[in-house]
C-alpha cells in the first residue's frame, strides 16, 4: 500500500473534517507516493519517537498530537519541533496527525475516559453546532430510489447509529421547457405536469459538495430543483467532551481516590470541596477549560480534564468539583485506542505502539 492510499482511508476513518478549525491534522510530512513499510503509533511525534521508528523500520508515524502546529518558516533543527521534523524528512518517514478529529469522535478520547470510570448514560458534553444541513430535492417518481441511493452513498442520511435516513412526500410538479432547454421529458413552450417526490435528508456540512455532485449525477433532469437549509440542531454524536453517571454516587474524597487509582495518578489538583456526593461526571481529555461551563450547565457534580489554571478553578462557583488530572494523563489511553482501531481496519498490517516517554511533565515527591 502506498502512503496516499493509507492516508485516504485514515481521513475517512477518523473524519478529519470534524477536527477543530485551529488544529493541524492529516499528513504533516512525507511523500504520498512512497510505499508503506511499517507504522508506529504514538502520542507525540518527538525526536526520540522518530528514532524509535527508524530502529523498528517504520516509515510512517501516526501520532495523536501534531508535531507541526503553527507555521514553520525554516527547518534547521533549532528547537524540538524542527529537530523531529528534520529527522523524519531526512529518513523518509511520514508523519500523520489525528488530534481533535479523535477528540470529537463519538468513540474517541472521551469515550474511553468515561468507560474507564464506568459511566452510564453517556452523552456528548459540547455537541458540534452549525454542523448540520438539510437537503430537499424534487425527483421524478421513477428515479427516486436511484437518487436516494446516490445520496446515501455520498454520506447523507446518517443520524447517530442509523444510516440511509430520509423522508419522502409524493406530489405533482410542473415545468415548462423554454428555448435553449434540452428537457428529459416534455415539449418546449408547453407546461408539463410530472409525478414527483420530494426527498429530504440531513448531513454534516463538510459533505455538501460531495452530496451535491452525487445528486446531480443521479438526477435525470437538466436542471435539478433542490434547496439546502442550515439546521440549528446540534449534532449530538460529534463534539468535545462527554458526561455520564457513576453506577453509585460517591463522597468527594472517595471519588478522587477512585480517579487517582483508575488513571494511576500521582496527584490531582481540584477546586474546593462542595460537601455533596458525586454522581454525574463530565470529562474532556487534554486542555479542557473550555468545557467547564458546559459541565455545569449539564448538571455535572465533577469535571475531569487537564491544564486548568489558577483563575479557572474559581469558575467552579461552588457548583462543581473541577479536577485537573493532567493533560497527558487524561489522554493516556489514546495510543492504545488508535492501535486497536487501525489494527481492525487494516488487519494485514502490523501497527507498533510506541514505548517512548513523551510526557514533558514530571513530579517530585
Amino acid at each position: 500500500m502506498i502512503l496516499k492510499e493509507f492516508t485516504s482511508e485514515l481521513d475517512k476513518l477518523f473524519s478529519l473534517k470534524q477536527a477543530e478549525d485551529f488544529d493541524n491534522v492529516g499528513l504533516l510530512c512525507g511523500n504520498p507516493a512512497r510505499e508503506v513499510s511499517g507504522i508506529l503509533v504514538c502520542h507525540d511525534a518527538l525526536e526520540n519517537v522518530v528514532d524509535e521508528a527508524i530502529s523498528k523500520n517504520c516509515n510512517v508515524i501516526v501520532t495523536f498530537h501534531p508535531i507541526i502546529f503553527s507555521g514553520l518558516k525554516s527547518i534547521t533543527g533549532k528547537n524540538y519541533v524542527e529537530r523531529a521534523v528534520l529527522k523524519a524528512i531526512e529518513n523518509k518517514i511520514a508523519i500523520y496527525a489525528i488530534h481533535t478529529a479523535f477528540d470529537n469522535d463519538y468513540f474517541g478520547v472521551n469515550y474511553r475516559i468515561c468507560n474507564e470510570l464506568g459511566l452510564k448514560n453517556q452523552q456528548i458534553l459540547m455537541p458540534k453546532s452549525e454542523n448540520l444541513l438539510q437537503m430537499v430535492v424534487y425527483v421524478p417518481t421513477a428515479f427516486s430510489e436511484k437518487v436516494k441511493e446516490a445520496l446515501f452513498e455520498a454520506g447523507a442520511g446518517n443520524i447517530g447509529f442509523y444510516d440511509e435516513c430520509s423522508f419522502t412526500i409524493k406530489g405533482d410538479g410542473t415545468f415548462r421547457p423554454i428555448e435553449g432547454s434540452h428537457p428529459f421529458s416534455g415539449t418546449q413552450n408547453v407546461r408539463e405536469n410530472a409525478d414527483e417526490v420530494m426527498i429530504s435528508v440531513i448531513f454534516e456540512k463538510f459533505k455538501k459538495n460531495k452530496i451535491l455532485s452525487a445528486v446531480k449525477s443521479a438526477h435525470p433532469y437538466e436542471e435539478v430543483a433542490y434547496q439546502i437549509y442550515a439546521l440549528e440542531n446540534d449534532n449530538q454524536f460529534v463534539g468535545l467532551g462527554r458526561f455520564g453517571e457513576l453506577e453509585n454516587e460517591m463522597e468527594e474524597k472517595d471519588f478522587l481516590r477512585f480517579v487517582k487509582e483508575k488513571f494511576n495518578l500521582k496527584v490531582i489538583r481540584h477546586s474546593n470541596y462542595l460537601n455533596k456526593k458525586i454522581k454525574k461526571v463530565g470529562v474532556l481529555g487534554g486542555s479542557g477549560v473550555s468545557g467547564i461551563s458546559a459541565a455545569k450547565a449539564s448538571g455535572c457534580d465533577a469535571y475531569l480534564t487537564g491544564d486548568v489554571k489558577y483563575h479557572d478553578f474559581f469558575s467552579a462557583e461552588n457548583q462543581i468539583l473541577i479536577c485537573d488530572i493532567g493533560h497527558f494523563e487524561s489522554e493516556q489511553f489514546v495510543t492504545e485506542q488508535l492501535v486497536d482501531i487501525l489494527s481492525e481496519k487494516f488487519p494485514t498490517f502490523a501497527f507498533l505502539k510506541s514505548t517512548e516517554k513523551t510526557n514533558p511533565v514530571n513530579y517530585f515527591f
